[in-house]
């Protein structure tokens, strides 16, 4: 990870302390990066004495609601729930970070899009680890894609703050759990995407005392029955594994609701295919309202990112990526999704590895 240089953290507190009310927000469909990285910041801002809040596009998960303390539930609005809220917000702050996301597309922000549009440069902070932001979108942006999530890139930004002059301790510790929590979820428990400051950022947090017995508890078990039994069937019924190493898995809107699938349950099951030696790379499609959302996992040498971005108008990491096929645009249906899967792959996996 490049050094962050103290130009960006004067500009940071600059903006900060002549902004008054502040909103905080990040990507549809929030997982536990962008949870963790927004709820640390909202709680370092309320420790300045910062009129702080939340803004998603959507709910987050109830299994990260552990994440979040009691106290600050009302301080998260969901553009799904409330839009008018929502809306009102974004363009009522003086200052708006965006994190783990960095660009206003509808796939990426949802409802909060075209607010987040309206807004001038002026009034946006990037925070992000994705691949090929635009910065002059922002007014000041914290660009690494080094680092194993936004938390960890997070976690160094408040270390360089002149609030906590580089300890942890300084931190609250329902941020410092925040963004340990936050972490281990990018990084699939440290089994992919971790650098030595990703090691680092663990080992500080943990000499502050935090509890990681208890989050990885939470994080990995505390799921329904039928998460378990859904990922049973799909592994034993459902994965199709091709000649080229490509294993994917497709869920359809009839699967979902027979086991009563929320939001957050199928986390981490994109990565289960990658345990066999021959796949190289895993491809999780659930079926939704006019798309089929589109999660990539790769092994080394093959890029996750690259496929996404040709054939799924997606993107993100080297090896962790998403995106979506469109209906009737990609495919007339849901049950063309499986050939289509099969021809884009065949081409992408022969033309990348000769």
């Amino acid at each position: 990870m490049k050094d962050i240089s103290k130009k960006d953290i004067g500009r940071l507190c600059s903006l900060s302390d002549n902004a008054e009310k502040i909103a905080i927000t990040a990507h549809l469909h929030p997982d536990g990066d962008a949870i963790g990285s927004t709820y640390a910041l909202l709680k370092f801002l309320q420790g300045l004495g910062k009129d702080a809040c939340i803004v998603l596009p959507d709910r987050y998960p109830e299994s990260l609601s552990f994440i979040v303390g009691r106290e600050d539930g009302s301080l998260i609005i969901s553009a799904k729930d409330d839009k008018d809220s929502a809306e009102r917000l974004i363009a009522g702050a003086d200052l708006v970070f965006c994190l783990d996301f960095n660009n206003f597309t509808e796939s990426r922000c949802g409802l909060l899009s075209e607010p987040l549009k309206a807004l001038p440069a002026s009034q946006r902070i990037l925070i992000d680890h994705h691949l090929s932001p635009d910065t002059s979108l922002y007014a000041l942006a914290f660009s690494e894609t080094g680092v194993s999530s936004t938390c960890e890139l997070l976690f160094w930004i408040l270390m360089s703050m002149p609030q906590t002059d580089g300890r942890p301790s300084a931190l609250p510790e329902a941020a410092l759990s925040a963004l340990l929590a936050g972490m281990t979820t990018d990084t699939n428990n440290f089994g992919n995407s971790v650098f030595p400051t990703t090691l680092r950022m663990a080992s500080l947090i943990l000499e502050t005392g935090t509890d990681r017995d208890s989050i990885l508890y939470h994080l990995y078990n505390e799921y329904g029955e039928n998460r378990l039994r859904l990922l049973g069937r799909l592994l034993y019924k459902d994965m199709k594994i091709t000649g080229d190493g490509v294993a994917y898995i497709i869920i359809g809107k009839d699967t979902l609701k027979e086991f009563d699938i929320q939001e957050g349950d199928t986390e981490g099951f994109v990565n289960k295919p990658l345990e066999i030696k021959k796949v190289r790379m895993s491809c999780l499609i659930k079926e939704d309202d006019g798309f089929m959302r589109v999660s990539l996992r790769s092994k080394r040498g093959i890029s996750a990112n690259a496929c996404a971005r040709e054939f799924f108008h997606g993107g993100g990491h080297e090896l962790a990526a998403g995106g979506r096929l469109y209906i009737p645009d990609d495919i007339a249906g849901p049950e063309e999704a499986p050939a289509y899967i099969e021809k884009v792959t065949h081409i992408f996996m022969n033309r990348d590895n000769g």
